[in-house]
């Protein structure tokens, strides 16, 4: 069971996050600009969602294992495929 009960839109959010910085991240990446503006986007959507204040966010343990949870998560939906 997981420690923190992550809303699914704030998971989504920090995968879109994860699959936005990887696409940056390759070798002369294309559409850079669309890329870090949407990179910014998720950022601010992810540092202000409201679960953060909540009892279960308020630890930075919390924002941890949301990006912990979103990796794992993408890696089965992967494994699945």
């Amino acid at each position: 069971m997981d420690r923190h009960p992550f809303p699914d839109d704030l998971i989504r959010a920090q995968q879109q996050w994860h699959d936005t910085y990887r696409a940056l991240a390759v070798p002369r990446p294309r559409h850079t600009t669309e890329l870090r503006r949407r990179l910014l986007l998720l950022s601010v959507r992810i540092h202000w969602h409201p679960f953060w204040s909540t009892p279960a966010g308020r630890t930075p343990a919390a924002r941890v294992e949301l990006r912990q949870r979103a990796a794992e998560d993408r890696t089965r939906a992967r494994g699945a495929a």
